[in-house]
């Protein structure tokens, strides 16, 4: 049996990348959303910019995630 070692290094790589990646869009939509909350707390008018962060990074985590199951799940190819 032949293992081709570059090839298993190229795809540890991307999933340690793609990983790292999701974990920090998604710790940036936390971000956002603390922001947004903050912003109502001391009542100095809602802050639509943390909310669009927000909505963006969950979203963009939202898409990794259904593009990874789209990939592992053979009956949606």
């Amino acid at each position: 049996m032949q293992l081709d070692w570059s090839a298993l290094g190229q795809v540890t790589a991307v999933s340690i990348g793609v990983t790292v990646a999701v974990v920090v869009v998604f710790a940036l939509g936390v971000l956002g959303l603390a922001r947004y909350e903050g912003s109502q707390d001391t009542g100095a008018g809602a802050s639509t910019l943390g909310r669009a962060q927000a909505a963006l990074c969950f979203l963009a985590c939202a898409t990794v995630v259904a593009y990874g199951i789209y990939l592992i799940v053979p009956q949606f190819h």
